[in-house]
């Protein structure tokens, strides 16, 4: 992983995220979200990216489905590029490989409110926003540092 990014893990992210506590040093940070309660409960780079190219299908137990921003989304391309270490692009033939082998890539949403909403009510879900737009239906598992500026 470049040195450039940071993946914090931990409960003062989940507590700054759930209190809505969000300040201007957060704007640039990308939270990696499930639904509360619902495992995992902590993600590393390794574990976000083994799900992320479906060579991992369960954590903790729990079955994980993970989300996707558009390709041309900023979010979309930063997660891709920090923690897959390649453009959604260079990942197309990856998902044509694996699809001929019937495996799907992550579903895709056409924006951040439906990535909160889907995480907040599908067990398992793991889904990538801006950290300032974080609220209480869902729970922090990992904070990547550097994202694009936040929406609001």
């Amino acid at each position: 992983m470049p040195d450039l990014v940071r993946l914090r893990i931990g409960v003062a992210a989940s507590l700054l995220a759930l209190c809505g506590a969000a300040t201007a040093a957060a704007d640039n940070r990308v939270a990696i979200i499930a639904m509360p309660g619902a495992q995992p409960t902590a993600l590393s780079t390794e574990d976000l990216a083994l799900v992320y190219r479906r060579r991992k299908q369960f954590v903790g137990g729990q079955r994980v489905q993970p989300l996707n921003l558009p390709s041309a989304h900023p979010l979309r391309r930063f997660f891709s590029q920090q923690v897959l270490q390649r453009s959604p692009e260079e990942l197309e033939g990856h998902w044509r490989d694996l699809y001929f082998n019937g495996i799907f890539p992550p579903f895709v949403l056409a924006s951040e409110e439906a990535v909160l909403r889907f995480v907040a009510t599908t067990p398992g879900a793991v889904g990538y926003v801006p950290l300032c737009l974080v609220d209480k239906r869902v729970v922090v598992v990992a904070v990547i540092d550097g994202g694009p500026p936040c929406p609001r």
